[in-house]
């Protein structure tokens, strides 16, 4: 039999039909020819070795600088004709067209660049998304002469003994490789991905002549400041990891293992026996691409729910497990019949060290708290400031930024507005750009712009806020315990409106376990750690419990004072009923969220009242309320009458605990 065509190049469609196929209409090379060679020269991304090796090839390095900057320097005199001259729809369309055949011809590096552009409608127009997002997988495929050739050296066996059906052309043709749609001879049905030929050895020397242009930058231009020969190492290990197949099934699985619990993420299985390092064989997913939200809806499935799950799952990339997709374009997103997000192409992958999470997180607090002192502080320790840096002028330059951008609220900023303001200040002051950041930068970026174009109103921190509010709650982490101490205390005043918003926003995330949170909180407030949350918990305590008391002695004696023509401190009432809401509100809040026992919640009280430390606090919260009872007293009836003592009277100041209840 021969194989069947495909319905359509985005989706075929082939027979069940026998567990055979007839491959002999497919000519297969007898021998490798040369331009065959694409086994990558080096097991990983190793600059000294790539200098040695082209140091020598003056002529091809700089055959290969004019093929690069000839085509570049014809399209900017293209655009600085077209801004003296008048303009048409058409020739836009024409000038789009040329920059996508232009990323084409120079190879993987350039249409990586092309990919990250195509997801951005705030930054180019129309036509040139349109034309770079066909960078994804429509690029010009290569014979299947050669791609067959690649399946028998690389797994040991011919095609026609490996799969069952493969369709007669690619499906998709993207930078690295090629995509077929195959069947196994068990019956999967499978996408089997081949890599272009000579792909190593061009991206090889795409990345010396990068890096060399990158040093002399660094070195001749003083105002830039970041580590560029840092950054294009970071990117260019992750790409050499791309070049090898079996990296990027490793990757899969390893993104499988720490992501698939999300119930609305899929991954697809990589089938090993039928994979090495430039053929890859792995579960062929049926589904829409994500920026495409119209057929989405048509199938029933909403479009910005996947965003919001997409945003989630880039959030526990970078925050909690540091391993992160760092290529997420629409074509590697896509929305499946079952309403579930599945990742495609692991290859480009990145991480992000432990306490470099931690500090984003920390940042994240300080620009919600517009504590903008210890924010630059932040970007020391992630990197970005050396430790001797002057931060004086920089923290109001940082107060400018996130005051501008949290206006409104923190739930209305958008990212590329953020990064935009920022890079002016990196620009003006001596930041460094580590070289994971500009990782992070485009995949939060990318995500962004994938979900502008299905709502051009979405706010990335607006669907990220559920999950930083439970993680901040959740973490039993020292670094995050601190970041919520900071974010509910301020000058030892508790701020109810804090605790409310963050439980409001952490009861919208699927895994807020408030039971695990009670456990961690309980366990962190009765720990050697837990001692200065216990005394300001104190001390919010016999203020609440008094204040309490106060409403209600003023709601009783209200109309006797008046009658009396004593003074009522209204003000004052009003803030202790404030707080007394704060508390109601937070309870019922308890109440709503899911997970919520009164049974379990009631069968914790009897083990902590036999702890020290609880009974501590008691002797805490009754020494402060006797303190308050006594100061009220002797002002109310030992003071003479003055005005000052009247001023007093009004305002009990705040409780300061004893060094005998401390002790105690």
């Amino acid at each position: 039999m021969t194989l069947a065509e495909p319905t359509s190049p985005q989706s075929p469609s082939l027979p069940a039909g026998p567990s055979t196929a007839d491959f002999s209409g497919v000519a297969v090379a007898t021998e490798s020819p040369s331009n065959l060679t694409s086994a990558i020269e080096f097991e990983a991304y190793d600059p000294a070795k790539i200098q040695q090796k082209f140091q020598g090839q003056i002529f091809r390095v700089l055959q290969r600088w004019v093929t690069i900057l000839w085509p570049f320097l014809l399209l900017f005199a293209r655009r600085w004709w077209d801004k003296r001259t008048p303009t048409s729809p058409e020739r836009q369309k024409r000038r789009a067209v040329q920059l996508r055949e232009t990323l084409t011809a120079l190879g993987p590096a350039f249409i990586k660049i092309g990919q990250a552009l195509s997801t951005r409608p705030d930054i180019l127009t129309g036509p040139y998304l349109e034309e770079l997002s066909k960078l994804q997988d429509q690029l010009p495929a290569f014979s299947n002469e050669i791609a067959y050739r690649f399946i028998e050296e690389e797994l040991g066996r011919p095609p026609q003994d490996l799969y069952a059906q493969l369709t007669p052309e690619p499906i998709a043709a993207a930078s690295l490789g090629q995509v077929y749609k195959g069947q196994l001879h068990s019956g999967e049905w499978v996408a089997v991905k081949v890599q272009r030929p000579d792909l190593a050895e061009q991206v090889t020397l795409d990345i010396y002549i990068l890096r060399g242009l990158a040093a002399w930058v660094q070195k001749n231009n003083k105002s830039i400041r970041s580590d560029l020969v840092g950054i294009l190492d970071e990117f260019a290990g992750r790409l050499f990891e791309e070049v090898d197949y079996t990296q990027e099934g490793r990757n899969a699985e390893r993104f499988a293992h720490l992501y698939e619990y999300l119930p609305e993420i899929y991954i697809p299985k990589i089938y090993w026996e039928y994979t090495n390092r430039r053929v890859l064989t792995m579960e062929w997913i049926t589904g829409t691409k994500l920026n495409q939200p119209e057929k989405i809806q048509a199938q029933g499935i909403d479009a910005r729910h996947l965003i919001d799950v997409g945003v989630n799952c880039s959030l526990r990339q970078l925050l909690e497990h540091g391993f992160f997709h760092a290529d997420p374009h629409p074509g590697n997103l896509l929305a499946t019949p079952d309403g579930k997000l599945a990742y495609l192409d692991f290859g480009m992958m990145s991480e992000i060290k432990l306490e470099q999470r931690y500090g984003l997180i920390n940042a994240i607090v300080h620009i919600i708290n517009r504590e903008f002192e210890a924010l630059a502080h932040d970007y020391v320790h992630l990197g970005f400031l050396t430790p001797d840096t002057n931060l004086e002028p920089i923290i109001p330059a940082l107060g400018v930024v996130f005051n501008n951008a949290l206006g409104a609220s923190v739930a209305e900023l958008n990212i590329q507005s953020i990064f935009d303001q920022l890079s002016e200040i990196m620009y003006e002051y001596p930041f460094r750009v580590p070289s994971y950041y500009a990782l992070i930068v485009r995949s939060l970026l990318t995500m962004e712009g994938i979900a502008i174009g299905v709502d051009k109103d979405f706010k990335v921190l607006s669907a990220a806020y559920p999950y930083v509010a439970k993680r901040i709650l959740t973490d039993p982490a020292p670094e995050l315990r601190e970041s919520l101490k900071d974010l509910l205390f301020k000058e030892n005043s508790f701020r109810w409106n804090r605790l409310e918003n963050l439980m409001k926003n952490a009861r919208n995330n699927f895994d807020y376990d408030l039971s695990g949170s009670l456990d961690q909180a309980l366990d962190y407030l009765f720990s050697e750690r837990g001692e200065l949350i216990r005394d300001r918990m104190a001390q919010e305590l016999v203020n609440g419990i008094d204040a309490f008391g106060q409403t209600t002695w003023h709601g009783l004696t209200a109309k006797f004072r008046e009658q009396m023509g004593w003074e009522v401190d209204e003000a004052s009432v009003a803030d202790l009923e404030a707080n007394f809401g704060h508390i109601q509100r937070i309870f019922g809040l308890l109440q709503e969220t899911p997970g919520f026992d009164p049974v379990k919640l009631a069968s914790v009280v009897p083990p902590l009242l036999v702890k020290p430390e609880t009974q501590a606090l008691g002797q805490q919260i009754a020494t402060g309320l006797l303190q308050k009872a006594l100061v009220r007293v002797i002002r109310e009836f030992l003071l003479p009458e003055s005005s000052d003592a009247a001023d007093g009277a009004r305002y009990a100041p705040p409780v300061t605990l004893s060094p005998l209840a401390k002790a105690s």
